[in-house]
């Protein structure tokens, strides 16, 4: 007997061959965005979990509350915090702190630059680390020990062992040569805790002991069963112990008057974090909000498929009511008509779950691309995930099959056989289900509208200097009297039109202003080439200039966003004083700039050209644009002639400023994506509810013609009905599409707004994608002869 079903519902998908593809098509796109989604979610969610100790593990965080209520969320501490709560709570059994740097490394008369981290020599009591070489124990006690994976084991020393080996590393500004204690296995994918090279962390020769320090990442492991209230509790009491005067003197000395409320945040939480994010040696910091997102995505075009393969279920049924009704004059039961309509659902489902799997295994890569993953099918292979869409297969097979078998198994054989019968009345759940996947369809499109138009605007946004043909190149400290020979001789080449010296990175500190004011702002150590190489606007007073020799000891340069905060009326001769006591005299005013991503404000910057202050780690150039391979050539050779142990490291300005927005690229592109999906799914529902309409109003329709109706008005009356579906289902999305792009808009301090215009181009598109996929079964029907709708009456 399931043989017979099978044979049956094997035949009905051959016989149907359009209905079948269109449906199989349709639930196969929806279940492979889900399958890829889950991918993504699960490899999220999978991070660490491989820990023995994860459960055990805590990150030592932060909250500092300015005196004004805000609250600024650190995921980083300095030396001693940790040190000192070890030493005062027992709950705590290990300390491990790891501080991320890169080290120049020379080998064979060639320097590298290698990621690195400082950690503690308790490394390996805390996170786990497969050796390949070597042994955990007492890897990193000696000074110059280090641990190195064996990615960087194979660049320095090819497939020979490394164990007893030994690597200069520039260290203390001189090449220090430690040795390889233990090679590990490269970590996993989804590891927060990146081993590249190890080095110990006591190998420092001054130990930091200021609390208001911030520029590492500290870890305990807790014991079980723990209060980790109550341990907080302890931590605030201990800092306002032993902390007590280096708060007085930073409140007197540079008006320190923030209050920092130290926690403990769970291991496992780190990754998907928003507010205490991994940085400073701790990598892969992923994004709640944008696995949640993604999965939003899943269920939406998963439901919109399994909606769409109801309607096509519903509407190819119709056709089949003469064969139920001769099924039942034969003595078929209602019980074997419904479990036949199930079979053949279900076989349905099984083929776009095939189907589904194929399409998978081929758009895995460009998905990999889209969401910076290395995904691959195993992680499907999961007991878990295989019961979960085990229960979506049936969940859909029952979906689509069980309501055209309780209907149709239910209808009178005389009734089915001479048509005198109304099929599912006004179609109320097609027409609402094909209106919830239209105001699905509605919600993408204008989503990615929006983020499109935002896109462009990050793209297009003056960043109030040109960054086009800047060439940076990163040294990690280099004295003044190099750089300025080292630029000089750059000079002399006519590709290369003008060259400025800036420290690497990005600076931030605090200052007194006003007497008693104080301002938390960015320090960039410059001099006046560069205000001129990048084309910064001065508004107020002058640049920095050699005619006066106090600029490079005491005199500074700030944005307008300085000078606002400041509160400054005539900004010019107002003084500054840095934490260190030397006080800077304003000299001039450069006009805002964004010297930062645009996911920012322009916070107040100060300028300044004080060689005491640290030494210069970037150079930018200013290039033509012309004659790029041979320019590049002539930089690389006069860099390795000025600075033979630095690795030779660039970057270009506006290469840097375009990757600041990846994610929203790659986000509109997913969103895209899914609205493209979305539409296609529903225009097949579309097309589904069309031809049962069609085959409803078969007779209708022949009359009309017999009484003179044209073509065009047959084909307006079918399809004014779908049309009308569409607009509802604008009306319906479209406010809340502008809601939820208001709140994701929000997060921008630079943003579009969402105009008339985006929410025109959407019902246009939407109706005119509309009256295609309508209009093919409304001009079949409006063509058709009349007598052939007529002649059973």
């Amino acid at each position: 007997m399931i043989r017979n079903y099978f044979k049956i519902a094997f035949r009905s998908l051959v016989s149907n061959k359009l209905y079948s593809v269109i449906n199989i098509l349709g639930l196969s796109l929806g279940l492979a965005v889900c399958l890829l989604i889950t991918l993504y979610v699960k490899d999220e969610l999978s991070y660490d979990q491989f820990q023995s100790r994860k459960h055990e593990i805590y990150r030592l965080i932060s909250d500092e509350i300015s005196p004004s209520g805000e609250i600024h969320k650190m995921g980083i501490s300095g030396m001693v915090q940790g040190a000192t709560f070890k030493r005062q709570v027992p709950e705590i059994e290990n300390l491990v702190r790891i501080q991320g740097e890169r080290f120049n490394i020379k080998h064979n008369n060639e320097v590298f630059v290698q990621e690195a981290s400082k950690v503690d020599s308790s490394f390996f009591n805390v996170f786990d680390a497969e050796f390949v070489e070597g042994t955990p124990f007492k890897a990193l006690s000696d000074p110059q020990s280090i641990v190195i994976s064996e990615e960087v084991a194979e660049r320095f020393f090819g497939k020979k062992k490394a164990l007893g080996k030994t690597l200069a590393i520039d260290y203390d500004n001189r090449f220090q040569n430690f040795t390889v204690t233990g090679v590990t296995k490269k970590m996993p994918i989804n590891s927060t805790i990146q081993i590249e090279l190890l080095m110990p962390l006591h190998h420092d020769k001054q130990q930091d002991d200021q609390w208001i320090n911030f520029y590492m990442n500290t870890f305990f492991t807790i014991k079980p069963g723990a209060n980790l209230a109550a341990i907080e509790q302890k931590f605030a009491k201990i800092y306002a112990a032993d902390a007590k005067e280096q708060i007085a003197q930073a409140a007197k000395e540079w008006n320190y008057k923030s209050q920092l409320v130290w926690k403990l945040q769970p291991f496992l939480d780190m990754h998907l974090s928003r507010d205490y994010q991994a940085q400073n040696g701790i990598k892969n910091s992923g994004n709640k909000l944008f696995s949640y997102f993604l999965s939003g995505i899943a269920l939406f075009i998963l439901l919109i498929a399994c909606i769409n393969f109801v309607n096509i279920a519903i509407s190819r049924s119709m056709k089949r009511a003469k064969e139920i009704g001769v099924r039942k004059v034969m003595g078929s039961q209602r019980k074997q008509l419904i479990i036949q309509f199930l079979t053949e659902s279900a076989l349905l489902s099984l083929l776009a779950f095939v189907m589904a799997l194929i399409l998978v295994v081929l758009a895995l890569p460009t998905f990999n691309a889209l969401s910076d993953k290395a995904l691959s099918f195993s992680y499907l292979l999961d007991v878990k995930l295989i019961l979960l869409y085990f229960g979506i297969f049936i969940g859909t097979a029952f979906m689509a099959g069980f309501y055209p078998a309780l209907v149709l198994s239910g209808f009178k054989p005389v009734e089915t056989l001479y048509g005198r019968f109304r099929f599912g009345g006004k179609n109320i759940l097609q027409k609402s289900l094909t209106v919830l996947q239209f105001g699905l369809a509605t919600f993408f499109i204008l989503l990615t509208i929006m983020q499109f138009k935002q896109v462009n605007l990050f793209m297009n946004q003056s960043l109030g200097y040109d960054d086009k043909n800047i060439m940076i190149i990163n040294v990690g400290g280099s004295d003044h009297s190099k750089a300025n020979v080292f630029m000089s001789e750059l000079l002399k080449n006519p590709n290369i039109v003008k060259t400025a010296p800036r420290q690497q990175g990005f600076w931030f500190t605090l200052s007194t202003v006003n007497g008693d004011k104080q301002m938390n702002h960015a320090m960039d150590l410059v001099d006046g080439r560069f205000i001129d190489l990048m084309g910064l606007k001065m508004t107020q007073g002058r640049n920095f200039s050699s005619e006066f020799p106090s600029d490079t000891a005491s005199s500074i340069i700030v944005n307008e966003a300085f000078v606002k905060e400041a509160g400054w009326k005539t900004p010019i001769g107002q003084t500054l004083a840095f934490h260190n006591k030397k006080n800077y005299q304003v000299v001039g005013v450069v006009k805002d700039y964004h010297y930062s991503s645009l996911y920012e404000k322009v916070r107040p910057q100060v300028l300044l050209a004080d060689p005491s202050q640290g030494g210069y780690g970037a150079f930018y150039l200013r290039l033509t644009g012309q004659n790029i391979p041979q320019t590049m050539a002539y930089i690389k050779a006069k860099f390795k002639e000025s600075m033979p142990t630095k690795p030779y490291e660039y970057e270009f300005l506006s290469e840097t400023n375009t990757k600041n927005y990846e994610k929203e690229v790659k986000m509109k592109q997913i969103i895209g994506w899914s609205a493209w999906i979305t539409i296609f799914i529903s225009c097949i529902g579309l097309f589904g509810l069309s031809a049962l309409a069609t085959e409803k109003r078969f007779k209708e329709i022949g009359v009309r013609k017999v009484l003179g109706a044209s073509v065009n008005s047959i084909v307006g009356l079918l399809s004014f009905d779908f049309l009308k579906l569409i607009l509802i289902a604008f009306v319906i999305a479209a406010p809340i599409e502008y809601y939820v792009a208001e709140q994701l808009l929000s997060n921008y301090p630079y943003r579009i707004t969402q105009g008339v215009d985006m929410f025109l181009i959407t019902v246009g598109g939407l109706l005119l994608v509309g009256l295609l996929t309508v209009s093919y079964q409304a001009i079949k029907a409006a063509l058709m002869n009349p007598v052939k709708s007529l002649k059973t009456e």
